[in-house]
Protein backbone atom coordinates (compact mmCIF):
# COMPACT_ATOMS: atom_id res chain seq x y z
CA UNK A 1 0.00 0.00 0.00
CA UNK A 2 1.06 3.34 -1.07
CA UNK A 3 2.52 5.53 1.94
CA UNK A 4 -0.02 7.78 2.08
CA UNK A 5 -2.70 5.27 2.38
CA UNK A 6 -1.05 4.10 5.90
CA UNK A 7 -0.94 5.52 8.57
CA UNK A 8 2.54 6.31 10.47
CA UNK A 9 2.57 5.39 14.06
CA UNK A 10 5.74 5.90 16.47
CA UNK A 11 5.70 4.35 19.93
CA UNK A 12 7.49 2.69 22.40
CA UNK A 13 7.66 3.09 26.15
CA UNK A 14 7.58 6.49 27.72
CA UNK A 15 11.20 7.77 27.72
CA UNK A 16 12.16 5.85 25.16
CA UNK A 17 12.90 8.42 22.27
CA UNK A 18 9.17 8.56 20.63
CA UNK A 19 9.63 12.48 20.68
CA UNK A 20 12.79 12.61 18.81
CA UNK A 21 11.62 9.99 16.33
CA UNK A 22 8.87 12.24 15.61
CA UNK A 23 11.09 15.35 15.34
CA UNK A 24 13.09 13.61 12.65
CA UNK A 25 10.27 12.52 10.90
CA UNK A 26 8.73 16.38 10.86
CA UNK A 27 12.19 17.36 9.76
CA UNK A 28 12.64 15.05 7.24
CA UNK A 29 8.90 16.25 5.64
CA UNK A 30 6.30 13.87 6.90
CA UNK A 31 3.49 15.52 8.34
CA UNK A 32 2.21 15.10 11.88
CA UNK A 33 -1.25 14.79 13.55
CA UNK A 34 -0.43 17.00 17.01
CA UNK A 35 -2.21 19.53 18.82
CA UNK A 36 0.43 20.81 20.35
CA UNK A 37 -1.08 20.73 23.52
CA UNK A 38 1.01 19.67 25.36
CA UNK A 39 4.26 22.11 25.50
CA UNK A 40 7.95 22.02 25.77
CA UNK A 41 9.42 21.52 29.40
CA UNK A 42 12.58 20.45 30.91
CA UNK A 43 11.61 17.13 30.20
CA UNK A 44 11.37 17.27 26.86
CA UNK A 45 12.61 20.70 25.41
CA UNK A 46 12.05 20.41 21.81
CA UNK A 47 8.22 19.12 22.49
CA UNK A 48 5.92 16.30 22.61
CA UNK A 49 4.44 15.88 19.51
CA UNK A 50 1.08 14.29 20.96
CA UNK A 51 -2.59 14.12 19.79
CA UNK A 52 -4.99 14.19 22.52
CA UNK A 53 -7.43 12.02 20.86
CA UNK A 54 -5.06 9.43 20.84
CA UNK A 55 -6.27 8.75 24.92
CA UNK A 56 -9.59 7.78 23.28
CA UNK A 57 -8.36 5.51 20.58
CA UNK A 58 -9.85 2.45 22.35
CA UNK A 59 -13.39 3.55 21.77
CA UNK A 60 -13.01 6.32 18.92
CA UNK A 61 -10.85 5.68 15.44
CA UNK A 62 -12.68 8.71 13.84
CA UNK A 63 -10.17 10.83 13.34
CA UNK A 64 -7.75 7.93 11.60
CA UNK A 65 -8.32 8.25 8.33
CA UNK A 66 -7.54 12.05 8.30
CA UNK A 67 -3.86 10.63 9.75
CA UNK A 68 -3.43 8.76 6.60
CA UNK A 69 0.29 9.75 5.15
CA UNK A 70 0.71 11.18 8.29
CA UNK A 71 2.64 10.29 12.08
CA UNK A 72 1.25 10.12 15.09
CA UNK A 73 2.97 9.33 18.26
CA UNK A 74 0.83 6.57 20.20
CA UNK A 75 1.71 5.20 23.49
CA UNK A 76 3.02 1.36 23.16
CA UNK A 77 -0.22 0.33 25.63
CA UNK A 78 -2.67 1.93 23.07
CA UNK A 79 -1.45 -0.03 19.97
CA UNK A 80 -3.65 -2.71 20.61
CA UNK A 81 -6.75 -0.59 19.74
CA UNK A 82 -5.26 -0.27 16.01
CA UNK A 83 -8.24 -1.26 14.20
CA UNK A 84 -7.88 -3.42 11.13
CA UNK A 85 -9.83 -1.22 9.04
CA UNK A 86 -6.72 0.74 8.81
CA UNK A 87 -2.94 -0.14 7.48
CA UNK A 88 -0.04 0.85 9.84
CA UNK A 89 3.80 1.25 9.50
CA UNK A 90 4.63 1.51 13.16
CA UNK A 91 8.50 2.90 14.46
CA UNK A 92 8.63 1.00 17.51
CA UNK A 93 11.56 2.61 19.90
CA UNK A 94 13.31 1.02 21.65
CA UNK A 95 15.93 1.79 24.41
CA UNK A 96 18.52 0.31 27.17
CA UNK A 97 15.73 -0.37 29.81
CA UNK A 98 18.23 0.93 32.00
CA UNK A 99 18.12 4.07 30.78
CA UNK A 100 14.35 4.19 30.48
CA UNK A 101 13.90 4.03 33.82
CA UNK A 102 16.19 6.63 35.26
CA UNK A 103 14.86 8.92 32.81
CA UNK A 104 11.08 7.82 33.97
CA UNK A 105 12.57 8.33 37.91
CA UNK A 106 13.64 12.05 36.91
CA UNK A 107 10.82 12.86 35.28
CA UNK A 108 8.33 11.79 38.36
CA UNK A 109 10.69 13.19 41.01
CA UNK A 110 10.78 16.57 38.84
CA UNK A 111 6.61 16.96 39.05
CA UNK A 112 6.83 15.78 42.30
CA UNK A 113 5.15 12.37 41.83
CA UNK A 114 5.68 9.14 43.48
CA UNK A 115 8.23 6.95 41.89
CA UNK A 116 7.66 3.11 41.75
CA UNK A 117 10.97 0.97 42.67
CA UNK A 118 13.00 0.42 39.91
CA UNK A 119 12.97 -3.32 39.73
CA UNK A 120 8.62 -3.23 39.46
CA UNK A 121 9.06 -0.69 36.66
CA UNK A 122 11.87 -3.27 34.95
CA UNK A 123 9.78 -6.03 35.63
CA UNK A 124 6.30 -4.43 34.09
CA UNK A 125 8.40 -2.89 31.03
CA UNK A 126 9.69 -6.14 30.64
CA UNK A 127 6.47 -8.28 30.41
CA UNK A 128 4.50 -5.17 28.30
CA UNK A 129 7.38 -5.56 25.75
CA UNK A 130 7.30 -9.29 25.20
CA UNK A 131 3.22 -10.03 25.28
CA UNK A 132 3.38 -6.38 22.69
CA UNK A 133 6.02 -7.58 20.40
CA UNK A 134 4.10 -11.05 20.03
CA UNK A 135 0.95 -9.26 18.90
CA UNK A 136 2.24 -6.88 16.80
CA UNK A 137 4.01 -9.57 14.22
CA UNK A 138 1.14 -11.56 14.34
CA UNK A 139 -0.79 -8.63 12.59
CA UNK A 140 -1.73 -8.88 8.88
CA UNK A 141 -2.61 -5.13 9.12
CA UNK A 142 0.73 -3.34 10.88
CA UNK A 143 4.05 -3.31 9.33
CA UNK A 144 7.06 -2.98 12.08
CA UNK A 145 10.31 -0.86 12.15
CA UNK A 146 12.22 -1.32 15.60
CA UNK A 147 14.55 1.86 16.02
CA UNK A 148 16.96 2.11 18.77
CA UNK A 149 17.14 5.11 20.67
CA UNK A 150 20.89 4.15 21.54
CA UNK A 151 21.94 3.58 18.34
CA UNK A 152 20.44 6.82 16.94
CA UNK A 153 21.99 8.99 19.43
CA UNK A 154 25.39 7.82 19.06
CA UNK A 155 25.32 6.00 15.24
CA UNK A 156 22.51 7.38 13.65
CA UNK A 157 23.97 7.11 10.03
CA UNK A 158 23.66 3.54 8.94
CA UNK A 159 19.74 3.69 10.99
CA UNK A 160 18.52 6.64 8.48
CA UNK A 161 18.71 4.48 5.53
CA UNK A 162 16.48 1.81 7.05
CA UNK A 163 13.66 4.40 8.56
CA UNK A 164 13.74 6.16 5.21
CA UNK A 165 13.10 3.19 3.53
CA UNK A 166 10.71 2.28 5.56
CA UNK A 167 8.72 5.32 4.61
CA UNK A 168 9.09 5.02 0.89
CA UNK A 169 11.89 7.27 0.84
CA UNK A 170 9.63 10.06 1.46
CA UNK A 171 11.65 11.03 4.04
CA UNK A 172 15.06 13.25 3.72
CA UNK A 173 17.86 11.31 5.60
CA UNK A 174 19.78 14.79 5.69
CA UNK A 175 16.91 16.55 6.72
CA UNK A 176 15.79 13.79 9.68
CA UNK A 177 19.26 13.27 10.94
CA UNK A 178 19.24 17.24 11.70
CA UNK A 179 16.92 16.76 14.08
CA UNK A 180 18.71 14.67 16.54
CA UNK A 181 20.50 16.24 19.14
CA UNK A 182 22.96 14.23 21.39
CA UNK A 183 22.75 16.90 23.86
CA UNK A 184 19.66 15.90 25.19
CA UNK A 185 21.33 12.24 25.44
CA UNK A 186 20.81 12.82 29.24
CA UNK A 187 20.15 9.30 31.50
CA UNK A 188 23.03 7.00 29.96
CA UNK A 189 23.23 3.46 31.20
CA UNK A 190 21.11 4.48 33.87
CA UNK A 191 23.40 7.25 35.02
CA UNK A 192 22.08 10.27 34.77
Amino acid sequence: MPLNQDIIVVSGLPRSGTSLMMAMLVQGGIPAVTDEIRHADPDNPRGYFEFEQVKQLKTDHTWLPNARGKCVKIVSPLLYHLPPTETFRVIFMQRDLDEVIASQEKMLQRRGQPVPPAEKMRAAFEVHLDRLQTWLTAQRHIQLLPVSYNHLMTNPTPLLPHIAAFLDDQADITKMQTAIDTSLYRNRGGAG
